[in-house]
Parts: structure tokens; C-alpha cells; sequence
């Protein structure tokens, strides 16, 4: 299948685009992808003769439309007024997905589709995650060039702001995914202690996992995406082989990893790595998960996202506008600081498009490397990197290439829209840009390492932004809470930040993308979810788990047995079982949510989760302690 075609590539013109597709009659369709506020990409089956023909009005955005049914645009496009229309974006690269289970019987190839990123048009604005990623950069990178040249000469930074003509801003993610034999249980209680033992993390890969990540790191490459490493991670359970010799009982975590691009870019192909990923897996009879947090109790998926900015001059060079002129000296430029900075004080009001499900907050709990607090890490010294890995926001450096300074933010996961992510981000970052340029690297540095309660010039007076140490281990959940914020426990709370801390919706909004509208809308979708999910799918899973916690008969009964299955009764009451007089838990958050009162359902789902884990841990002891 060398001769497959498996990219066009961005800004092809048109006469190309239709020459290329007649020289492969394999591929069949053409599918617009559009993203909604909620990260869903559509997908549809166009023949190709038809974009062929009409390929004017596809690039125009007249050829497709869809409605407001089709996406998530809530109080955006309304059944009332539901057209939208999808241009095609011919800036970025194309997608072909091959369905290797379906053959051309002329071509004797798979047959393929041609998946087109496109924007969402409503009443002639602009109004999906793609978009306000793609115009977010655009406004940003004209406020920067202005500035740079404003302020020309910055400290740290080791080109004069006069010269810089461009602005390219690149990102790269990295995807975390679970594997395992389907429609088999976990064993969570082993697979934990495995965790703990660190038995899995870089192990070999055996049969079919193996296959189906190594034809995965090929076939991305096939699509120019340089992938650059596949492996395991902590999570897992060694497998077991059965009287034919294969695999079962298959549970494992693994990484892919490749190169970083433009951001809209790096967007769009994470999208074809999980379509290539979960396919091959199937096909290897695998299933695969990209869920933050699939099995409670085991380490979760992120999706590390890494930010960079870089300056292009007039010669043509292209800066690193993040590294410091003299990286022994100093750990960033003015400029690396300012951005970093950018993004922790305004980090409330990006948190919300960082994990807006139920299944997110599960993932970012303390002990699983998933970070819980707004804070940095810097470095002992600038000759010594850091390698803190708990915390939010890392700097990576690399002294003997400056071009590898970036910042990774490590609460994202699979699921993120990650569009939205980025360009709340790097509207953050313009906004601590802005202060930088008219301070001192050591000005900066100083702040930025500043104590709680120490008056600062940018920072919050009452927060900590910096820790060299190990979060979870140097700090109590008290410390922490007051040093860097508290952390949100539930999709309300963290979606309330946007209510709370208006003037930092300015800042993230001052691009016109992120826009009032747009953030009500995604707010609207997510509450939704994170309502419907509680209600049909969250509480009926957590009621059967309740139901199984039953009486074991046994004829010989101990006090410890009688006294923990009295707590299990009780705790079984409290959540799940309605009297006349009194509700519980699981009927009072129904109300709750049903009557619009996020408040106080977050309060229950806080309080039934804690519950909920201390039924699991009173039952297994009372279950081990039966004979």
C-alpha cells in the first residue's frame, strides 16, 4: 500500500486537489470536519465526484450545510434558526482515512475518505472551536508583532523587536490511551499494586498490543506526522496466554508521541492519531479508551499540551522568543517569563475547557502525576533544568538548543478540546507578555518565585506561583489549597470560575473569538452533559454498585463482622434509599439537578463520592474478613 495516498497537503490549489484525487479512484468520499464547542468532529460521506464538481462552492461554504440538532452550539444555532454552513480550511493539511475492511474491487485498495477540516458558519460569524482557535492566533500575533516593535529591545531576548516581521505559534500533545481485551473486568485492586511496584512503565510490549502499536507508529508516519515514540505507561497488568497461544486478559496503558506543528495544525492531528490508533487496535481485536479517568482507582490519560512561540525576522530566521539569550545565566527571556505568568494567573478561567466532564475531575487527583494546583517549576538553577512532574505547568528547557524552550501544561487530557484550550492560553500569554516587556529577567524571576502574601506587580498577593518541590509530599491539602488555589472537585465548580473571576474572561476574551457568546454557549453544552451524565449514567452505575454491597451468609460471624456490616447498612441507607421523611443522597441530587440548583448538586456529588469510597473500603474488609 506505498503507493496509498495519505495527505494533501495545506494550501494545495484547487487544480491539484482534483488531479490527485483522480489519480487515486480509491478514494471514494470526502468528509467536512467541523468542531463544536464540545470537541465533536462531524463526519459524512460525500462522494468525490460530487466535491469534484462543486469544488467552488465547498471552498465558498455553500456546498454543505448542517443544523443545530447536528452540533454542539447550544443558544447558538437553535432549532429555530439551525443553518450552518461549512466552509472548507485549505490552510491546514487533509486527511485521507482508509477503511482497510473495505476493498475497491476495481483499485484493489482500501477505500478511503478524504476528511476536510472546515469551519461552522451561523449567520455569517464564525462559531466553532477550529475557528475561534485560527482567529484567536491571528489577533494575537498582530498585538505581538505591534508590541515587539514598540518596545524593541527586551531583556533577555536575543533579537531586537524592530526586525520581527511574524509570529508562529507551535504546539504538540502527547496521547496517553488504555488497552484491553473487551468485555473483560478489570482487576483493579492488582493492576493498583502493579502501579505502585512501577512493574509496567517502559515494559516490553507482547502480541497483539504490540502489533497494533507498532503498525500505529507506521501508519502515522505514512501520514507525515514524524512520530517520535510509542510506549507503555504506568498503568497495566501483565497478560495471560491462553491453550492457543494468544493473549488474553489483555489491560495495558501506553503513549504515542510525535512531532509538534503550527497550533491549528497540531490540533487536527490529533484527531487522526486517535481515528488511526482506535482502528488498528480494533482490528487487532483491542479496545481502546482515551476517557480521562476509564477505571477509578488507576492512573488516568492526559494529554500533556506543549506551548511555544517563536519570532521570524526579516533574513528569514526564525526565534525562540520563550529561551533565554544566555540560558546558563537565566532559566527564560522577558518574554517566557511574561508568558508563563500569563497563564497561571489566568489559569482559573482556562481550567474550564480543560476538563469539563465528570470523567476529567476524576483524573486530577493527588498521587497520579495528574496536577491539582496552579503552580511551576522552574529549576533549582538555570544550569540544572527542571523535572518536576507535579506540577501544572513545566518549563522545558534544553541548554544546548534554546529552540526547545517551551511550557507543557499537564491537566489536559484525550478528551480536551484542545482548539479552545490553546487559544485560551495564548491569550493568556499575550496578556503576560504585555507586563514583561517593560521589567527585568531578575524583576521577573522574582516575581514569579514571589511568597503568598508578598505584594507583587502582576501576580495575586495572596498566591504562591512557584515550588521546586514535590507538591503532593512538601505540602498538606490545606497548604496547597491556600498556596495555589483550590482546586475544583466537580464540572460546576470549575465551570463557576468563569462567573467568578470576570476580569480574567476579559483577558482570555480580548482576541473577539473566545467571546461572550461563544463561552455561554460552551458553558450551556457542558452543564448539560455534566447533568445528563449524572442522571443516566453516573448514579445508576454507582446505585448497582450500592445493590451489590449485600449481607454475606456465613455461620461464623465475628463482632468486626457484625460491626462493619452495620456501617455498610447504614452508608447503603444513606446514599440509595428513600423514606417518606427523608431522601437520599442519590434522590436529593436528582432534585437538585432537575431544579437547577448546581450548587448544591455538586455539594452531593462531592459527598456521595467520598460515601461511595468508603463503602468500596468498608466492604472489602468485611468481605475478606467472611470464611
Amino acid at each position: 500500500m506505498a503507493d496509498l495516498l495519505y495527505s494533501i497537503k495545506a494550501n494545495t490549489p484547487k487544480e491539484e486537489i482534483i488531479r490527485q484525487l483522480r489519480e487515486h479512484p480509491e478514494i471514494k468520499f470526502v468528509s467536512l470536519m467541523g468542531i463544536d464547542l464540545a470537541g465533536n468532529d462531524t463526519d459524512e460521506k460525500i462522494p468525490v465526484r460530487v466535491f469534484i464538481k462543486d469544488i467552488d462552492e465547498f471552498f465558498s461554504g455553500s456546498a454543505v450545510q448542517t443544523d443545530g440538532s447536528s452540533v454542539v452550539l447550544p443558544g447558538i444555532a437553535t432549532l429555530n434558526n439551525a443553518k450552518v454552513d461549512m466552509p472548507i480550511d485549505h490552510n491546514v493539511n487533509w486527511f485521507v482515512d482508509y477503511n482497510f475492511e473495505h476493498y475497491d474491487n476495481v483499485t484493489n485498495r482500501p477505500v478511503g475518505t478524504l476528511r476536510i477540516p472546515a469551519f461552522l458558519i451561523h449567520e455569517g460569524k464564525r462559531v466553532d472551536a477550529r475557528a475561534i482557535l485560527t482567529d484567536t492566533l491571528i489577533n494575537v500575533k498582530r498585538e505581538l508583532v505591534d508590541l515587539f516593535h514598540h518596545y524593541p529591545e527586551i531583556d533577555g531576548l536575543d533579537v531586537s523587536g524592530k526586525e520581527i516581521t511574524d509570529i508562529t505559534f507551535t504546539s504538540a500533545t502527547e496521547l496517553e490511551f488504555w488497552v484491553k481485551t473487551p468485555l473483560e473486568e478489570a482487576a483493579i485492586e492488582e493492576m493498583t499494586a502493579s502501579q505502585v511496584m512501577q512493574e509496567q512503565y517502559w515494559e516490553r510490549t507482547h502480541g497483539a498490543v504490540r502489533c497494533a502499536l507498532e503498525q500505529s507508529l507506521l501508519e502515522l508516519d505514512k501520514y507525515g506526522l514524524d512520530v517520535e515514540m510509542g510506549h507503555k505507561e504506568v498503568g497495566g497488568l501483565k497478560a495471560q496466554i491462553d491453550e492457543s497461544g494468544h493473549l488474553t486478559h489483555v489491560c495495558e496503558q501506553l503513549e504515542i508521541d510525535w512531532k509538534y506543528d503550527n497550533a491549528v495544525q497540531a490540533a487536527d492531528n490529533e484527531i487522526i492519531v486517535r481515528t488511526v490508533v482506535k482502528e488498528i487496535f480494533r482490528a487487532n481485536g483491542l479496545e481502546v479508551s482515551f476517557k480521562a479517568k476509564p477505571m477509578v482507582g488507576l492512573a488516568g490519560n492526559g494529554e500533556h499540551t506543549h506551548l511555544g512561540l517563536a519570532a521570524i525576522t526579516a533574513d528569514g530566521k526564525v526565534h525562540n522568543i520563550f529561551a533565554a539569550k544566555n540560558p546558563s545565566e537565566d532559566f527564560m527571556s522577558a518574554v517566557g517569563y511574561g508568558a508563563l505568568m500569563g497563564l497561571l494567573k489566568n489559569y482559573e478561567v482556562i481550567n474550564p475547557f480543560v476538563s469539563a466532564t465528570n470523567d476529567s475531575l476524576n483524573r486530577l487527583k493527588p498521587g497520579f502525576e495528574a496536577p491539582v494546583c496552579i503552580v511551576t517549576s522552574l529549576g533549582h538553577t538555570p544550569k540544572i533544568p527542571s523535572r518536576n512532574r507535579t506540577i501544572l505547568v513545566s518549563l522545558i528547557r534544553d541548554l544546548e538548543n534554546p529552540m526547545a524552550t517551551r511550557f507543557e501544561l499537564r491537566g489536559c487530557n484525550p478528551y480536551t478540546n484542545i482548539y479552545l484550550v490553546l487559544a485560551a492560553a495564548y491569550s493568556a500569554i499575550l496578556d503576560g507578555i504585555k507586563m514583561s516587556v517593560t521589567h527585568t529577567t531578575k524583576e521577573l524571576l522574582a516575581e514569579l518565585s514571589k511568597d503568598a502574601g508578598q505584594e507583587g506587580f502582576y501576580l495575586e498577593k495572596d498566591r504562591a506561583y512557584r515550588s521546586e518541590e514535590d507538591v503532593y509530599e512538601a505540602y498538606t491539602d490545606d497548604e496547597r489549597n491556600r498556596l495555589f488555589g483550590h482546586p475544583p472537585k466537580t464540572v460546576w465548580e470549575n465551570l463557576d470560575a468563569l462567573n467568578k473571576y470576570p476580569e480574567k474572561v476579559e483577558i482570555i476574551s480580548r482576541g473577539g473569538a473566545l467571546q461572550e457568546r461563544i463561552i455561554n454557549s460552551f458553558k450551556e453544552a457542558a452543564l448539560l452533559r455534566w447533568k445528563t451524565e449524572w442522571i443516566a449514567r453516573i448514579l445508576p452505575e454507582l446505585r448497582t454498585l450500592v445493590r451489590k454491597a449485600k449481607k454475606i451468609d456465613s455461620t461464623f460471624v465475628t463482632d468486626q463482622d457484625a460491626y462493619n456490616w452495620n456501617k455498610i447498612f447504614n452508608l447503603r441507607a444513606e446514599l440509595a434509599k428513600d423514606s417518606i421523611d427523608e431522601k437520599s443522597l442519590f434522590t436529593r441530587t436528582i432534585n437538585a439537578l432537575n431544579d437547577g440548583d448546581f450548587d448544591l448538586a455538586s455539594k452531593l456529588q462531592v459527598e456521595i463520592y467520598d460515601k461511595i469510597e468508603e463503602l468500596k473500603l468498608l466492604y472489602d474488609a468485611y468481605e475478606k474478613n467472611i470464611i
